[in-house]
């Protein structure tokens, strides 16, 4: 009897440790690209992603970081290069331009004026849905500091924060989907 008791607790030792590393239901996405389209697809998975339970945290590094800067902040004290990326890159999401057949901006007033008609959401609709739904966004420190952005000229968002990737890895690590975008 004293060995089956045994058994029975290395078993449920190794059931815990196995519950302990399993995945969890979350989707850990990298948004990287800062075109319309990408970044609109990535509000669309995560948005879906919760729909469908899951737990679900946005990195924007690179190219994406534009994305989350609002229009209507500025920030001074910026050197050089970091006024020059600031003049060149796109301020928030009304900004963003399409990847493909841009034409000059023509293109991405056309796939604009189509998803209006179409009922298909906005980006600025996207971001404002998922912030409701819970979904979680990192800035990555790095690239802020690489394009000399700084944290008061971000969009206010409930559920934002500031993170290198090591942040990113950890909740990747833990989940069951991870995306590059």
């Amino acid at each position: 009897m004293e060995g089956i008791e045994t058994q029975v607790a290395e078993l449920k030792a190794q059931v815990d440790a196995m519950k302990s590393s399993a995945p969890e239901n979350k989707l850990a996405m990298i948004v990287f690209s800062g075109d319309l389209d990408k970044v609109l697809a990535a509000f669309v998975v995560a948005t879906g992603a919760v729909a469908m339970g899951m737990d679900v945290v946005m990195f924007f590094t690179f190219w994406g970081t534009p994305v989350l800067r609002d229009k209507k902040k500025s920030a001074g004290g910026k050197d050089l290069m970091g006024t020059m990326f600031g003049a060149m890159l796109p301020k928030g999401t009304g900004d963003v331009k399409l990847s493909n057949m841009n034409m000059a901006g023509m293109g991405t007033a056309m796939m604009k004026s189509l998803m209006k008609k179409k009922n298909v959401a906005s980006l600025e609709e996207m971001l404002a849905l998922a912030e409701e739904l819970g979904v979680r966004i990192y800035v990555c420190e790095m690239s802020m500091d690489l394009m000399g952005f700084k944290r008061e000229e971000i969009i206010d968002y409930k559920h934002l924060g500031f993170a290198g990737v090591a942040t990113f890895l950890q909740e990747a690590q833990t989940s069951k989907v991870q995306l590059f975008i």
